[in-house]
Order: structure tokens, then sequence, then C-alpha cells
């Protein structure tokens, strides 16, 4: 007897969707790799029944339909939830896959047809590995809040390189009396006297009185005579334009710095709902956890430490040949999550510079018995990396707060 079916991937008529903003192109291919035809369709949620209608009829017989999306987070996120809620399997064929797949065809131009049927392929070639695509809105709505902090960090940074060469102009010296550029008292400070032009008659009792309030009462008198004492004649034509750019750019520091306050309260009150422990750990704050958690998604996906490495691009690459065994850094995975635990790892080994403070004893020594080892520094932060992952998947999975190890001073060094 000759079994209609005798492969599993002969069940399924493989879609791969190139998802943008206005309209998705999909290609489908049989399980041989032929094409049975494309489909180019609106992205609206209005749109998708008369799609998945369409590709009924374009599907072989005795088969189901297959989806594989290059995004599924977001402009391809509504038409993977629409077709999650009418039962269908959504993989996600990602984008670099895509980009190899197009490089092994030779193919050099790139449109949305390629991109499309490119994905298919990969879906075809990675029926049995790649992930199932499912609607997590809570992480979701936590990946948001992250991105859109991260964005206004960055407009920020350039806001403040903006800021620092209007004010250079007139104040070359800043530094020497306000460091940071955004801090509290320096913000009110260039608010109020964008150019010593406006601090004309300002004697050092007034700036005194300003400065104390500006800055809460920690300015002393000093600093307003310092001021005072290193003024230059900077003034140019037409200096009160250049005046109301100084404080139009202040502004908008001023107020990303209150969205940002309320951004770090959202993801508390969110990363709550998580029940997440993250914050536990000495070093850890609510948005790194919020980063960490937000990237990493459902814990459920990785079923053991390695694979969480393995996806953050940490665990080491092996090639072997023969007796001959070299590892090399994983330079794929998620990049965003590598920086996110390599920025954690060096906080944990660090001090505390004022007090000189260890921040987390059993890091600390830990890295340093790596360097001791012989291991560079970079090889130690890695372990440390390595390290962290283990603990972050065991709190996740379980459930569990973090046990800190009890701070300690380090022995001050003799002088010389």
């Amino acid at each position: 007897m000759i079994h209609s079916k005798i492969h599993p991937k002969m069940g399924y008529t493989y879609i791969g969707i190139d998802s943008h903003k206005d309209t998705h192109t999909a290609c489908f291919l049989n399980c041989f790799y032929e094409k049975l035809g494309e489909i180019v369709f609106d992205n609206r949620p209005s749109k998708f029944g008369k799609f998945l209608a369409d590709a009924e009829l374009l599907k072989m017989n005795d088969t189901d339909l297959l989806f594989g999306l290059e995004d599924a987070t977001l402009y391809g996120r509504s038409l993977m939830v629409f077709l999650n809620e009418q039962g269908h399997l959504v993989k996600h064929t990602n984008a670099f896959l895509v980009a190899e797949e197009r490089k092994s065809l030779s193919i050099t131009q790139k449109t949305d047809s390629i991109d499309a049927e490119c994905a298919a392929r990969v879906l075809l070639n990675r029926f049995d590995t790649l992930p199932d695509v499912v609607p997590r809105d809570k992480f979701g709505i936590l990946r948001t809040l992250v991105v859109r902090r991260a964005y206004i960090v960055r407009s920020n940074a350039a806001l403040k390189s903006h800021l620092h060469g209007l004010v250079t102009d007139h104040y070359p010296n800043y530094r020497s009396y306000f460091q940071p550029i955004d801090g509290q008292t320096s913000l009110a400070f260039f608010m109020r006297y964008p150019s010593p032009t406006t601090l004309s008659g300002v004697t050092v009792e007034e700036l005194t009185d300003f400065l104390l309030e500006a800055s809460g009462g920690r300015v002393r008198q000093s600093k307003a005579q310092k001021i005072l004492g290193s003024l230059e004649d900077t003034a140019v034509e037409l200096q009160e334009i250049r005046n109301l750019a100084v404080q139009s750019a202040i502004r908008q520091i001023q107020f990303n710095l209150t969205e940002l306050e309320q951004l770090e309260k959202t993801l508390a009150q969110v990363l709550n709902g998580f029940n997440c422990t993250l914050t536990s750990m000495n070093g850890m704050d609510v948005v790194s956890a919020a980063q960490i958690l937000s990237c990493i998604g459902d814990i459920s996906r990785f079923k053991t430490p390695a694979k969480l490495a393995q996806y953050a691009g940490i665990a080491p690459v092996t090639y072997a040949s023969g007796k001959t065994e070299l590892h090399f850094a994983n330079k794929r995975g998620n990049r965003e999550l590598n920086s996110l635990f390599f920025m954690l790892a060096v906080r944990v080994t660090m001090t505390a510079s004022h007090k000189n403070v260890v921040i987390n004893p059993f890091f600390y020594e830990y890295y340093h018995r790596k360097i001791s080892e012989g291991k560079t520094k970079r090889q130690a932060i890695k372990c440390v990396q390595r390290r962290l992952v283990n603990i972050i998947w065991t709190m996740l999975v379980r459930n569990e707060n973090y046990i800190n190890p009890p701070m300690h001073d380090l022995p001050k060094k003799p002088k010389t």
C-alpha cells in the first residue's frame, strides 16, 4: 500500500509573508519548492479574511496552510493575531534567515516578492526548528514601553550634544562648574542665563539664591563667584535669537526627562503584573529588568539555560575537525539581549566608586578569579555573563528571589 503522504512536510502548503506598513506580500510554495502563486493584500484587519479565502484557493489539495512571517511584532502583528485566532500555525522566519536564503540563491535583487519567496523557502527548509509565533500581549506591552523609552534616551543624547554646541560658544569653560550639562541645576541656569549677556548686573548674592533654589540647597556661594569670575565677552549679532535656541533645546530636554520619569513609573507598574523577581538582584533596577524580560519573553520558550545563552549569543561557537576543537565568540543571537547581559555583568563586578563598596561580592570575586586564571578582562566578563544567564533563567522559571551576599568594603590601598 502506498500512502498519499509519506513525509510530514507533504501535509502543508508553505506561505512566506513579507510584511510592510501598507501592504503584505505572500508567496505560496508546495513541498517541492514549486511556486503556486502570490498575493499582495492591504495591511488592514478588514482585508485579512479575503486574503485567507484566496489562500484556500491556492493551496495544494489535502494540505494545511503554514505561514511564515518575517516580522511578527510590528507591521505583521495584526496578521499574526488574526491567523492564530483562525487556528492556523504561524512560524517566525526572521530577517537574517531570509537574507541568508536570498544570498544562497545568488539573488542580487531585493523585492517584496523575492523576500516573500525566500521566507517560504526558509519555512520549508527549517520546518521543525523555527519557533511558533503566538500572541503574548503582556510581553508586547512591556516591549512597547521599553522601545519607547530607548527612543527618548537616544533623542535626549542627541539633544545634549546639540545643547553642548550652543552653550560652549558662550560659556567655553562651563564644565568646570556644571557637569553634566543635563543636570537639574545646569538646565535651570542655562534656561535663565543662556549667555553671559543675560548675567549683566546680577550680583553674587542673587546668583547664589537662584542656584540654591534650583539645586535644592546643594550649591554654595563659591559656585556663583566662580561663574561670575570666569565670564567672557562672547556676544554675537542677534544674540537674543541664539538665546532662544538654547532655551528651546533645554525645554525639549526637560520634556523628555519628564516623559522618561513617567515611563519608568509605568514600567514598574507593568513589571509588577509579571510577578517578576529580577529586581531582587543588586545591580538590577526596574529598567534593566524590564529590558531583559521584554527581550526574553516567555521563559518557557527556553527549556534550559544553555538555550537562553545560545539565543542571547553568549554561548561560544564550536569549530571542530578531527582532533582540533576551537571555540569562538558567538556574534549572532539577539544582540540587544547580549548587550543587556554585558552591561549587567559589568555592573555587578564594579564597586561603588564614592564608597569603594563591592556591589556583589560573589560576582566581584568570580570575575577576579577568572582574571587570575589567565583570562582577559573581556573573557572574564563573558564568563560572568554566562553565569548570569543561568541565574536569571532559574529566577524566571522558579519565580525565586536572588539571595544577595553581604556587601563589604574593599581594603584601602596603602599610601605611597
